[in-house]
């Protein structure tokens, strides 16, 4: 007896629906269990988690924070760069800050809720942050020595062209980092003011070129969960680690250097320095 062509169809559709289930929901998911548990291979399967005396302590893969319940550094650990993953390295929260090279303007506000710092000024503080811990200068370009984007906004008579009119620190709200500009004298900002028909202006100043505090100790990555630091950042804290820690910094280079992986495939990306592991070798070294 032929089915009918609508019958014939469903059982047709149902058939595949069966073998397809059978494929890609139970076939492929244990050949890829399978797989991920071949030596070698199983540890970056499970997550690269990392103990210590029985205790799960961490991720090699994700970063974290090594800082005391206000936020402050721990002296005797190395530093992880900035996280915009949540309150910082949430890996629920992964996520970049979408901040770009022109938000150089903060939004300054008496409610500290609708206040918010451009990223050119969370680079500025960080940098002084970091200068004033590792004891060396964070100044920085375009930014002012209070760390905070050195950026004017500018007025001229004939919109973008003519005489200044009016010059105004769109980031201070004290006393301004320059008293005047081509003659014009410099304005504090007001708070909760929205300045507009401006040309900003960002102002060099005489802070050096190539910074001593790295790049990556300023900026977080674009996921948030970065857990390496550049080994430039990490030569940067090499002195104070040792200090704290009553250390030979000769020995303390030497860990660096051991937890330092190089180029994937030898030509793929930077040298890089995982943070966790690095502070877990000092751990070891001091119990030794």
């Amino acid at each position: 007896m032929r089915l009918p062509s609508w019958l014939g169809q469903h059982l047709a559709a149902l058939r595949l629906l069966l073998v397809m289930t059978a494929i890609t929901g139970l076939a492929y998911p244990l050949l890829i269990t399978g797989i991920a548990q071949i030596p070698g291979l199983d540890s970056n399967a499970e997550g690269s988690l990392i103990e210590r005396d029985g205790e799960l302590i961490g991720s090699s893969r994700i970063g974290q924070s090594f800082t005391d319940a206000d936020g402050n550094p721990l002296r005797q650990y190395f530093q992880s760069r900035p996280s915009a993953a949540g309150d910082g390295y949430d890996p629920t929260s992964t996520s970049a800050s979408n901040l770009g090279a022109n938000d150089m303007v903060d939004t300054l506000s008496t409610d500290e809720e609708s206040a918010s710092q451009s990223l050119l000024t969370q680079v500025c503080s960080r940098s002084v942050a970091v200068g004033e811990l590792e004891g060396v200068d964070g100044s920085r370009p375009y930014c002012t020595p209070e760390g905070v984007g050195a950026v004017l906004g500018v007025w001229y008579a004939d919109g973008t062209t003519g005489a200044i009119t009016r010059v105004v620190s769109l980031n201070e709200t004290g006393t301004p980092f320059l008293a005047t500009y081509e003659g014009v004298q410099v304005q504090a900002a007001e708070p909760d003011t929205e300045y507009t028909g401006y040309v900003a202006t960002p102002i060099k100043g005489d802070a050096p070129e190539e910074p001593a505090v790295p790049a990556d100790a300023v900026t977080a990555s674009a996921s948030g969960l970065d857990p390496q630091i550049s080994p430039e950042y990490a030569e940067l804290q090499v002195t104070r680690v040792a200090a704290e820690r009553g250390l030979d910094p000769a020995k303390v280079q030497d860990l660096v250097e051991e937890n330092t992986t190089g180029r994937g495939l030898g030509f793929m990306g930077e040298p890089a320095v995982n943070v966790l592991e690095l502070n877990l070798a000092l751990d070891a070294l001091d119990a030794a």
